[in-house]
């Protein structure tokens, strides 16, 4: 029996304290250039991301739900358009297609979380405009069966990316698939910054014109407003420790994986629990495990189990979909997500978790059933 620990469900101090001195010296860097707004921080970073993942355009912008909300009308979705969304995802989902002008209709999910391709197919009316695929707890849907149903119905597809930065299916990356991705840098993040922050990217330099526009009131290089915009532009302080954490940042997904492969081999044989894929489980599937979310019988007993065992654990938007939010009057396909919500969970999952941290969660969960 391992020692009793307290372990939180995200250790936020710890992101500055891990390189509290390079960060200050960041901070400190923009602050004496008075480079608040737009600066040179922010194209680089830009440039960075870009490079990353491959593709011509990424635009930072000050959150994820923005970043998809541009995203779309970007792409000239119109309104009363549909847009076919899962229901296992957060609000800003589905408020990004509101925003723009949309309809958001709500397709369940299968065993792995993510958007079940038969629920698109049977959601599909002449109202059907776009899907927007969910690349949940930092795995990639299968993309290549969703590119094929879009081309099919003449719908273009925009993937909500703000939880799989690094994630790929087949080789490619999360958020690259469609006309565009949006991520979030959220501090809670695989790449989190110490506030808001998002981004877009596309390799459609019309989509990128618009948002360019769109993410600063509609203007553009040459001062004049061209359309009406937001006030969404990427704080350039967050871009600059953007910068410096994505140099690293494959060192973290390595360490997910090893976190979530431990995790896999102390609980994969409780049958009380269904885990996600390990590392090593599919070739097609390169996982960086934002979250480690679980189904878990007696649920909430082994929530409070842990708690008193000093565990912290969560529900995604707690504990609730889209669906389930009756003030929304969202419709859909929810079977199999419903029956989830259940048994749904999330232990802890940060590069802050020590080897050690791990087992003692493992520990309890096994003497939990046990």
């Amino acid at each position: 029996m391992l020692s009793p620990r307290t372990i939180p469900f995200f250790n936020y101090p710890a992101l500055f304290a891990k390189q509290e001195q390079q960060f200050l010296e960041i901070i400190n860097d923009v602050l004496r250039r008075g480079a608040y707004i737009m600066q040179k921080d922010l194209a680089e970073f830009e440039t960075s991301l870009a490079q990353y993942l491959g593709v011509k355009h990424a635009i930072g912008i000050a959150d994820g739900t923005m970043a998809l909300t541009i995203g779309l009308k970007a792409t000239g979705i119109e309104d009363g358009s549909e847009v076919i969304v899962p229901s296992h995802t957060f609000v800003a989902s589905a408020a990004a297609i509101n925003h723009a002008g949309g309809i958001p209709v709500l397709a369940d999910c299968g065993l792995d979380h993510l958007i079940s391709p038969a629920s698109i197919e049977r959601l599909i009316t002449p109202k059907t405009r776009a899907i927007m695929p969910v690349q949940l707890n930092g795995r990639t849907t299968e993309m290549d069966v969703i590119l094929d149903i879009a081309q099919n119905h003449g719908l273009f597809v925009l993937e909500d990316s703000c939880q799989a930065l690094g994630s790929k299916y087949k080789g490619k990356f999360a958020g690259t698939f469609g006309k565009a991705g949006a991520f979030s840098f959220y501090p809670a993040k695989t790449l989190g910054c110490f506030g808001d922050g998002g981004a877009l990217v596309t390799d459609d330099d019309t989509i990128a014109q618009r948002a360019y526009l769109l993410r600063d009131h509609g203007r553009g290089p040459d001062g004049n407003i061209w359309c009406y915009g937001f006030n969404a532009r990427l704080d350039n302080l967050q871009a600059a420790i953007l910068k410096f954490k994505l140099k690293e940042y494959d060192k973290d997904i390595i360490r997910r994986r090893e976190l979530a492969a431990r995790y896999h081999e102390s609980l994969k044989n409780l049958s009380e629990l269904c885990l996600p894929p390990s590392p090593d489980s599919d070739d097609n599937h390169f996982d960086i495990y934002q979250n480690y979310e679980i189904e878990a019988e007696s649920r909430d007993e082994l929530r409070v189990f842990l708690s008193e065992r000093g565990v912290s654990t969560i529900m995604q938007w707690g504990g609730n979909t889209l669906h389930q939010f009756e003030m929304l009057g969202l419709k859909g396909i929810t079977t199999y997500t419903e029956e989830m919500t259940k048994r749904f969970m999330l232990l802890p999952m940060n590069t802050s978790l020590s080897d050690e941290d791990i087992d003692y969660i493992c520990e309890c969960i096994n003497m939990f059933y046990k």
